[in-house]
This record gives structure tokens, sequence and C-alpha cells, in this order.
């Protein structure tokens, strides 16, 4: 029998391991293959939507969806890799270290927020993890036990790209409902700020007017060309030395690979992803794939892959079948990913969709909103308790 290796609980990892199963038993060798898969925690987080109320439901549970397929479940923390001995370190919660042997490796552990040292950090928050989103929720439901003061429900998110704009236009409706308790609605305030001079700058022009309309109906507040000098717990300090009273602070700026790519002797890009092939194989390290936020694929129209939920479960699915392939002789699966699209939460002022890189407009309003809310409450999740029907969404490669 084969070993497989999953490392990583998110979007790619448990499409990897759904799509190494299906491909096994396609090939008739379900007996074949040991799909293992490793994770410090119990539940796959939907980390798209931590920037909504109530994070703490936003997880499903692993053995709910690897279980009825046989996947083996380790929860450990991996601390290094060994890819000439073909091995594995963990820890586990209990602290028993554990070394775990593999014939083939999918790199699945995603990407992490990189969090700022300007003086007084320790007092922002960010919804990267579900432990981070949940005591920001925390916190902000318990602003009405707090003193009044000026900047009791203001919130001020650092990052105006992708997240931030997200969570800044849910911040505001989440902020009026908690402070109308007290009868303060009128103070709840949302100040968004970016070192770039204009609102998501990696999302370009195509949908930014659509931003602009709905940050200004939501009455969110922009700082821009600025950053951040120093936070405390009651304001914070910009770099032009304007401070603004405000209780909490959300850093949304910067992403980076998980540092456990740095364990893999492969070629990394600035964002820390390693370079994989058309197979998504770490070039030049036999044995190994990457998958999700870890990987630097061929996307389509010349680009590469984005660290998003887009990329993460189709690269999975082809992670999966293409490590069951190599150790079954079958044929393995270039990746190919479905045509670049977007789709934006503004929070009360609906969305916006847009389709390639370019980010054409293609939906707004009402309309987009309800796209949103089918991708982030149902498409994302994968089927649980049923084997049949995770098999059959592990064989299709295109998000659509």
């Amino acid at each position: 029998m084969k070993d497989v290796l999953i490392i990583g609980g998110g979007f790619a990892g448990v499409w990897s391991a759904a799509g190494a199963v299906r491909a096994a038993r396609e090939a008739g060798a379900g007996d074949a293959l040991r799909v293992t898969l490793v994770d410090g925690g119990d539940d796959m987080v939907i980390r798209p939507r931590l920037y909504e109320d109530a994070p703490e439901g936003m997880r499903v549970a692993l053995d709910r969806v690897l279980g009825p397929i046989g996947v083996r479940r380790v929860t450990a923390t991996v601390t290094g890799i060994d890819t000439e001995a073909h091995a594995v370190r963990a820890v586990t919660r209990t602290g028993e270290e554990l070394n775990l042997s593999y014939d083939k490796l999918v790199l699945a552990t995603g990407s992490r927020l990189i969090r700022p040292d300007f003086p007084g950090a320790r007092h922002i928050f960010d919804v990267d993890t579900l432990p981070a989103a949940a005591a920001l929720d925390h916190h902000l439901r318990r602003l009405p036990a707090e003193a009044p003061s000026q900047g009791r429900y203001t919130a001020v998110v650092v990052g105006a790209g992708f997240t931030g704009v997200e969570l800044a236009t849910a911040l505001g409706e989440r902020l009026k409902a908690i402070s109308g308790a007290q009868g303060a609605t009128e103070d709840a305030r949302v100040v968004l700020v970016d070192l770039a001079d204009v609102v998501g700058p990696e999302l370009g022009p195509g949908p930014r007017p659509t931003i602009l309309d709905a940050l200004d109906e939501l009455k969110i507040e922009r700082r821009l060309g600025r950053t951040v000098a120093s936070v405390t717990r009651r304001d914070i300090t910009l770099s032009d030395g304007e401070v603004i009273p405000a209780a909490t602070v959300v850093w949304t700026a910067g992403m980076a690979a998980s540092p456990l790519t740095a364990e893999i002797p492969g070629e990394r890009d600035r964002l820390g992803r390693l370079s994989v092939d058309e197979y998504l194989r770490v070039a030049g390290v036999p044995d190994v794939y990457a998958a999700g936020d870890t990987a630097l694929a061929a996307a389509d129209d010349g680009r590469t892959t984005t660290q998003s939920c887009q990329h993460a479960l189709p690269m999975g699915k082809f992670a999966g079948h293409n490590v069951a392939a190599d150790l079954l002789g079958t044929a393995p699966l270039p990746f190919t990913p479905d045509p670049y699209a977007t789709c934006l939460d503004l929070g009360p002022a609906d969305a916006v969709y847009t389709e390639g890189w370019d980010r054409r407009v293609a939906l707004t309003g009402p309309e987009a909103k309800a796209l949103k809310k089918k991708i982030n409450e149902t498409w994302i999740y994968p089927p649980t308790d049923d084997a049949e029907q995770l098999l059959d969404q592990a064989g299709r490669f295109s998000n659509g």
C-alpha cells in the first residue's frame, strides 16, 4: 500500500484528499492507496466568510467530510518536512511527537496574514483565522459594556483590498445593531485606511466606481495614501499625524504563504508560494505537490493563480487526482482553472461581480448579492456525511 500524505485541512487539502480517493477508486485500486490528512484543527474553516457576523459557525467538521470516504485524519501541527527522507514531523495536542512517512506529499497549508509591528500592534484585530475572527466578534458584542467614549463604536479597517472592503462594508451594519441597543446608532462609524491612493488597487479600475458608490452609500470614510503609526486601546494614529478615536482597529493588509513552504527546497515567489508545473508538482522536488495558497501555478490568459478559494478548490482536486495517478500509473490531468472572476460583498450595498483579469463588471446590485450568497453559503461548502456526493464533486474540476 502506498501512502499519500496531505498537510492542511482547508479547501485545497480537503479536496486533495477527496480527489486522491476518487482517482484511486476510479482506477479500481481503492485499496492500493492510504490517504492521510494532517491538520492542527478538527474543522475545515470557511475562511472567506470570517468577515461576517457570528464567525464561530463558519466551519465544517473534517470527520463529516473525510470520514465517509475513508481518509485517515491526524490532528497534529506539522513542525518539519524532510523531502529526502519522505518524512514529516508533527506534534499532537498532547505533545506527542509523530513521524509520518509518505510516498507522495501534498502541501496545502494555505496562507497567513502578515501582522504589523508598529507600537500598539497587540491591540489590533484581524479576521485571518477562526479564533481571530471570533475574538473580534466577541469584542464588538462587548462594546456596550465599555465606558462611554468618543470612539467606542468606531472601527478602523486597515487595508482597502478585497478583505478590507468586505469587512468595512459589513462592520457598519454590525456596529449600528450593537450600538442601537444603547440608543447610540449615530455613533457607529467605519474608517477605511490604505497606503495606496485608491481603494482596491489590486482590484483594478473596473469595479472601483461601484465600490466607491457603496462606500459613499454606507458613509464609510476613507484615509488613503496613509498607513498606521501606532495604536492604543482607544485610538489609532496615522502616518500623517491624524488621531482617530477608535475602540476597534482591524488589520487586513498583506498575505504570505504558509511558513511550511520554506521546508520544501523549491523555488518560491515573493509571497512564499512554491513554483509548480502543470500537474502541480513542485519544481525540482520529487514526490511533492502543492495546492491552494502555497502554490504558484499557471492560470488562464498567461497569468498565475491567486490566493483565493476560486483557485484552491480546483487545485486541490487536480493535485489529489495527480498524486494518485502518479502512484497508480494512470493518466495525470494538467491544471486548467476556470476563467478568472471575482465577487465582492458590499454589505447592505449589495455586491459586485467581475469577469476576466481586467475585472469587467458583469453584475451589480441584488443580482450580484444573490450570487455572492450562493458562493459563500453553498458552493464553497463540501458535502458532509455523503461519500458518493463528495467523490462525485471531486471529479468535477470546474467551479461552474
